[in-house]
C-alpha cells in the first residue's frame, strides 16, 4: 500500500512539473517532456520547436528553470536537456496548440481545421484526423464536435499505437474548445499491409506461365 501511495504521489508530482514547463515555455512550442529519475539526479528532456527560447543567453534560461524546479517543486539535482522537434508540421501536439491559438484569434473552427489538415497531408502524413469539441458555434449554442479527416487512419487494435496524438484547448468566451490531432507519420508500416503484399506475391508466383519452346515444325510446346 505504501508503494502504491508513493507511485501516485510521484505521478502527481510529474504532472505538476510538466504542466509548469508546458506553460512556462509555451512560446518555444513544447511537443514532449520526458522525466527520468535516478538515485542522484532528475533528468528532464524538453522537445521543442524553438530551443533558443528556453536555453536563453549563455544558458541563463535553463538555469532559471532549474532554480524554479528546486524551490517550487523540490526537485533534487535537476538536469535539463533541450532538443529540437524534427518536423513541427507532423507533430500532433504542436499542431493542436497552433489550431487552438488560431481558433482563439479568428473564432472560425472548421476553416482552421481544414487548413491544418491540408498542411499536414501536404507534409507527407499517411492519415490525419482533427477534432474540435465544445461550443464551436458560439455562446448559447449546444456543445458539438467538428471532425475533419483525410487518408488512412487506424481506429483499433495493436496498430493504433502507431497513431500519434496531441491535445490542446482554446479558451473562448462561450467556453473551452478541446482540440485533438491524430497523425500517422510518413513511411509508417502496418502489419496487415505487409501480409497482404506477401500473399499477393505468393499468388503471382503460382500463376506465372512456364516459358514455351518452338520446334522445327513451327508449333510450340510448354516446358515441363
Amino acid at each position: 500500500m505504501a508503494t502504491e501511495k508513493k507511485f501516485i504521489e510521484t505521478s502527481l508530482e510529474e504532472i505538476k512539473i510538466k504542466d509548469y514547463l508546458q506553460k512556462e515555455h509555451a512560446k518555444a512550442g513544447v511537443s514532449d517532456i520526458i522525466i527520468q529519475k535516478t538515485p542522484v539526479t532528475t533528468r528532464i528532456l524538453l522537445v521543442v520547436k524553438k530551443p533558443g527560447l528556453i536555453v536563453g543567453k549563455k544558458g541563463a534560461g535553463i538555469q532559471n528553470t532549474i532554480e524554479t524546479l528546486k524551490k517550487k517543486f523540490h526537485v533534487e539535482n535537476p538536469q535539463i536537456e533541450v532538443t529540437e522537434t524534427e518536423n513541427p508540421v507532423l507533430n500532433p501536439k504542436l499542431q493542436a496548440e497552433k489550431i487552438a491559438r488560431q481558433i482563439e484569434i479568428k473564432g472560425k473552427v472548421k476553416p482552421t481545421l481544414n487548413l491544418a489538415l491540408k498542411e499536414i497531408i501536404d507534409a507527407g502524413a499517411i492519415g490525419v484526423e482533427i477534432r474540435a469539441a465544445g461550443k464551436v458555434v458560439g455562446k448559447g449554442a449546444k456543445a458539438k464536435t467538428i471532425t475533419v479527416r483525410q487518408g488512412h487512419l487506424k481506429k483499433s487494435g495493436e496498430e493504433l499505437k502507431k497513431v500519434k496524438t496531441g491535445h490542446a484547448e482554446a479558451n473562448m468566451a462561450a467556453g473551452i474548445i478541446g482540440v485533438k490531432v491524430s497523425i500517422i507519420p510518413p513511411k509508417t508500416k502496418f502489419l496487415d499491409e505487409q501480409i497482404k503484399k506477401i500473399e499477393q506475391g505468393e499468388n503471382n508466383g503460382d500463376n506465372t506461365q512456364k516459358p514455351t519452346q518452338r520446334n522445327d515444325q513451327g508449333s510450340t510446346s510448354k516446358q515441363t
